[in-house]
């Protein structure tokens, strides 16, 4: 029996949508960078959802009108963690050269 995630539905779709297509622009090839940059900057991990959502990192790069953070904190804990999953998704398929390139903020410890 191979491993089948459940499929757990969004229950605010809209502040879903509007964070899912901040994280989305973030990482696109264009912005990948200046985004791992500023993370860079403002000392956050990587991993670090929720230092990036207070830091307002994805702001910089998603428009002004969007309030990641704000976003965020409206979501039902369900919302926040497939949030959190497709954020951890999306930065384990950044580039292996700009991983490599900001590897301190890749790191666990």
């Amino acid at each position: 029996m191979t491993f089948e995630q459940a499929a757990i539905k969004v229950q605010k779709e809209q502040e879903y949508a509007q964070l899912e297509a901040a994280i989305e622009q973030a990482f696109r090839p264009e912005n990948v960078e200046r985004f791992l940059k500023q993370m860079d900057r403002k000392g956050i991990r990587i991993r670090d959802l929720d230092g990036a959502l207070s830091k307002r990192v994805l702001e910089g790069l998603a428009g002004s009108e969007v309030r990641a953070k704000q976003l965020y904190d409206a979501l039902p804990v369900s919302d926040q963690a497939l949030i959190r999953e497709f954020y951890l998704s999306k930065l384990e398929a950044v580039d292996t050269a700009l991983r490599h390139k900001f590897k301190k903020l890749y790191q666990y410890y």
